[in-house]
């Protein structure tokens, strides 16, 4: 038994420090993708800064400049920010 101590004692030192802050992490991205509607900014994984136009289950549609728009997977979605905020260089 108390060779078996500290092996579970490096279990619960890596859950703790490891495992879960990145479950946290993945459930707030989640939340905020899953939250996303028309007429937020979105921030990209690839840098782009635009306004949702449509969202749909798996896709959302940015405007990126006047006339310009590009469809983007929902999980690839970086930040997601409230839509009284501007785009960059708009």
């Amino acid at each position: 038994m108390t060779m078996l101590l500290p092996y579970l004692l490096i279990a619960v030192i890596f859950y703790m420090l490891l495992i879960r802050p990145q479950q946290r992490r993945a459930k707030a991205h989640r939340d905020m993708v899953g939250g996303v509607k028309k007429n937020d900014v979105a921030v990209t994984g690839g840098g782009l800064i635009g306004k949702v136009i449509r969202v749909d289950e798996n896709e959302v549609e940015i405007e990126v400049a006047q006339g310009v728009r590009v469809k983007v997977i929902k999980s690839m979605l970086s930040d997601i920010r409230p839509h009284g905020v501007k785009p960059a260089n708009d």
